[in-house]
């Protein structure tokens, strides 16, 4: 049997395929898909290019233009719009134009990012602020740019993100930084938001950078204050030699009307501040180690309070203090009242304030800081409101130890800190001790001398301690007037007298080095010899400083060589304090004149100095400060040894500008010379001296200036005695030969003017002698003829050189002068009085001609005019060409 087949199935048709892929193929697109891919070319159409129309825009390195860039300022994508703003700034950089030319646009733009979210993009429009756009802006109109930023600064202040309400504050100090006039129109608004983001502190104590950003930026408005100018603007700034010294300000700064009303904003900030401090104290007592941060903040919050503290002080005025202390609080405490409560309960209490144990150097510097800034917020509000007995007590005590250095380790850190701090409490001790602190004050004054002797010579504290000394002289001599024998205003004497003795070591110390602290130390002497003409006390400690001085002005070394000492090299402003401190010694030493001598003929010194010195010294004969013979001496050393020039002349002496001076010098002489007192007696006790240094043969120059002087004094008929005129009658004459000799002839018609000018300042002495001595007159036309019989004597070969020291030059020498002897009217009529001696020197001239006249005939042209020329002056006739009629 066979079996039968199984049924078989059914085949239905198959709507979806299941078709089987392999892991990692692509899947092929459906059969519907649609092709969407586009080809095309690209069409080029000259002329429209990007490129083009950029050309001869500024661009930055990305090439976009300023106005593309500050439209990225407002992409909604962060990193484009830091992008936009580092753009700007390279744009700028390199083309600063484009920054002048549309600053206000680009500011009005900018400003909106103030606010931004992003803090990249604050920082970003901060630097770009900070390094471009404020410094480009600086010569310009800066009050508009300031004006379009303060409304977006003020509205990101209030901000609900922290980080922009700070960082909003930080923009406000740069805005101050580089215009702090803007504080009087905003001033205000600013405290008061520094107010509220103070009383919200909560919120970023933790974060102490936060704090301290807003805090250093509240110490710089206080001190653009008119009255708190010259305090500390910046925490940051740790170098004393970078500010202003407090010592040095006014005691009663400038006031301004125009910030008087923000006194009441200024007052709730004591206690918001106090506040912030307090909660740092805990902090400072729990933790072994205090931050940096932390320090910081607590520092800024003292300088605020201390800037505060000077504006209740120095900010209003009597009518103003008092309206304001009228108002106070409801339960009738004043202004005074409150603040003094708080201060002694949250700050005062708090002194000194202690490290422990285990802190180290550095952390111990802070402290002696804080306790610094305390202490002169004490001082200062003392002077405003009278504090408590023990409560002062315990800070005059402090202030000893800082003026001794025991406040300080040796570490020097501790020095710098002490250093820079104590000279802001030292403008307190002259109120101090004025007021007189009994038990206290002999013990300031010992540590301040102290303090003033070890301090090194230009430093910053030195100075400081010159205005301290200044400031206590006053009364100092008021208390040295009313009784001088107490044992506690013989303390006071003591230490004046320790001053005194320091300042002309110091002097020579500092030299022409340190030109603020020579400023001051002259300034200082000054001050002393105007009180030391009231007190008799300090005259001879005032007078004994000269013999200290010397070094100062000039010392003398083997071989008669001058070493000048700083006083050359000091300012004129210097300078002239110097000099006026030289008439308040009640009597000048004959040696110390010499040195101010030596400096006078100096060529460094400039001339405005040194006729001051002549005249200040004179001023102090006068009241009878400098002997007569002092004063004379000092006139002729000034006179004798002042050096214009090796060789008198050149043809543009004249113009020389120390011929000029020595020509003013010796006529502002010759005039306080005639001053001195009866003119007889003057010139009895200087015939001598005068005649004694002409005869020394000085140069030319200086011998015109001290025959000037002689003839001052001089009159008609002489009053020289017989044996000066007969020493004069043979000088005088080399003395002329050798003034024509020495001035050469030219050509040049304005070169001849200038000869003449010259010859008349140089002769124009003798001819005055002349005209009041006639025998001195016959002197010297016989010394002259003598000359000329002597140069006959000399060999014929002297006449034909162009040496003008042998022969010829003294018969051309003697012609001249007797020609223009000729020509004076004073003198032209006593030619005839002296015929016989004309006549002498005549045929000497004409015995000399005909001896050499063959040498004269080989000489040159030039020789033979001037051959002419003598014959010319002296004819062959018998009489004197000078014979009146």
């Amino acid at each position: 049997m066979t079996r039968s087949k199984a049924p078989s199935k059914k085949q239905h048709g198959v709507d979806f395929k299941k078709i089987r892929r392999k892991i990692g193929r692509k899947l092929p697109p459906p059969k519907n898909a649609t092709n969407t891919e586009i080809k095309s070319k690209a069409i080029v159409l000259p002329e429209q290019s990007v490129a083009s129309e950029k050309a001869g825009l500024a661009v930055n390195k990305k090439g976009l233009t300023l106005k593309e860039l500050l439209q990225q300022t407002s992409h909604h994508n962060p990193k484009v719009r830091r992008d936009a703003l580092a753009g700007i700034k390279d744009l700028f950089i390199k083309y600063p134009s484009e920054l002048k030319s549309h600053k206000y646009a680009v500011v009005e733009k900018l400003r909106e990012r103030i606010g931004d979210d992003v803090k990249v993009v604050r920082d970003s429009l901060y630097d770009l602020f900070k390094l471009v756009i404020l410094p480009g802006c600086k010569e310009e109109n800066q009050e508009l740019v300031i004006s379009l930023m303060m409304a977006y600064i003020f509205n990101a202040m209030t901000h609900l993100a922290i980080d922009i309400r700070l960082k909003a504050f930080e923009f406000l100090d740069l805005v101050l930084e580089f215009y702090p006039p803007s504080l009087s129109s905003y001033a205000d608004k600013i405290f008061q938001n520094y107010e509220d983001i103070l009383r919200k502190n909560q919120y970023y104590l933790q974060d102490k950078g936060k704090l301290k950003v807003a805090l250093v930026g509240l110490v710089r408005c206080l001190s653009l204050l008119p009255w708190n100018i010259g305090e500390i603007d910046s925490l940051d700034k740790n170098d004393a030699g970078q500010r202003v010294l407090h010592a040095f300000d006014a005691d009663m700064p400038a006031r301004s009307t125009g910030f008087s009303h923000i006194i009441k904003k200024l007052k709730d900030l004591v206690p918001v501040l106090l506040n912030s401090f307090q909660e740092f104290v805990p902090l400072v007592r729990n933790t072994p180690n205090l931050d940096g941060k932390s320090s910081a903040c607590m520092l800024s919050i003292l300088h605020g309070i201390d800037l505060i503290i000077r504006s209740f002080i120095y900010g209003t005025d009597r009518g103003e203090s008092e309206t304001l202390s009228s108002h106070g609080d409801p339960d009738g405490t004043t202004w005074e009242d409150t603040v003094s409560s708080v201060m002694l309960k949250k700050l005062f209490s708090l002194f000194p304030l202690t490290p422990g144990h285990n802190h180290s150097e550095k952390e111990y510097d802070r402290y002696l800081e804080f306790n610094m800034v305390i202490a002169k917020i004490f001082f200062q509000l003392n002077e405003w409101i009278s504090l408590p007995l023990d409560l002062l007590e315990k800070f005059l005590e402090f202030l000893e130890n800082a003026l001794l250095g025991k406040v300080c380790r040796t570490a020097q850190s501790a020095k710098h800190v002490w250093e820079k701090h104590l000279i802001q409490l030292l403008p307190f001790i002259p109120k101090i001790v004025s007021h007189g602190a009994s038990y206290w004050t002999p013990h300031l004054l010992q540590a301040f001398t102290q303090t003033f002797r070890e301090s090194k010579p230009g430093s910053l504290l030195k100075l400081a301690c010159l205005s301290a000394i200044e400031d206590m002289l006053t009364p100092i001599q008021i208390k040295l007037c009313l009784d001088a024998s107490s044992p506690e205003n013989l303390e006071f004497q003591d230490a004046l007298i320790a001053w005194i003795s320091e300042l002309p070591l110091l002097l020579i110390q500092v030299g022409d080095k340190h030109p603020a602290c020579s400023q001051a130390v002259l300034r200082l002497q000054l001050h002393i010899g105007q009180c030391a003409l009231l007190n008799s006390s300090l005259v001879c400690t005032y007078d004994n400083m000269q013999y200290s001085l010397q070094e100062f002005y000039c010392t003398f070394q083997g071989g008669g060589e001058i070493c000048y000492g700083p006083f050359i090299r000091l300012h004129r402003e210097a300078q002239e304090l110097s000099l006026c401190c030289l008439y308040y010694f009640s009597h000048l030493d004959s040696h110390f004149l010499k040195t101010i001598a030596c400096c006078c003929i100096c060529s460094e010194l400039d001339p405005h100095v040194l006729f001051r010195t002549i005249e200040v010294l004179h001023s102090a004969y006068r009241y009878g400060r400098i002997k007569i013979a002092d004063h004379l001496s000092f006139f002729i050393t000034l006179l004798s040894r002042f050096k214009v020039s090796c060789e008198i002349v050149s043809i543009g002496l004249e113009s020389d500008p120390t011929f000029r001076k020595f020509k003013s010098i010796t006529g502002v002489i010759c005039s306080y010379y005639a001053q001195m007192g009866d003119n007889s007696l003057v010139l009895q006790l200087m015939e001598k001296i005068i005649l004694d240094q002409i005869l020394l043969k000085p140069p030319l120059a200086n011998s015109c200036s001290l025959l000037r002087m002689l003839v001052t004094l001089d009159v008609k008929p002489t009053r020289l005695s017989e044996k000066s005129i007969v020493t004069l009658g043979w000088y005088l004459s080399d003395y002329l030969m050798d003034v024509v000799q020495s001035i050469p002839e030219n050509d040049d018609e304005h070169n001849l003017s200038s000869r003449l000018s010259i010859l008349q300042y140089y002769l124009l002495p003798c001819f005055f002698l002349f005209d009041r001595c006639y025998k001195l007159m016959n002197l010297v036309l016989r010394s002259m003829g003598s000359t000329i019989r002597e140069s006959s004597l000399s060999a014929v070969s002297d006449i034909c050189t162009q040496s003008r020291k042998g022969c010829s030059g003294r018969v051309y020498a003697v012609t001249s002068l007797l020609s223009m002897m000729h020509k004076d009217p004073k003198l032209q009529p006593l030619m005839s009085l002296f015929k016989a001696d004309i006549d002498n020197i005549q045929q000497e001239v004409l015995s000399l001609q005909t001896v050499k006249s063959k040498a004269l005939a080989s000489a040159p042209r030039r020789k033979a005019l001037k051959g002419a020329r003598l014959a010319y002056l002296f004819p062959t006739q018998r009489h004197s060409p000078f014979t009146p009629g």
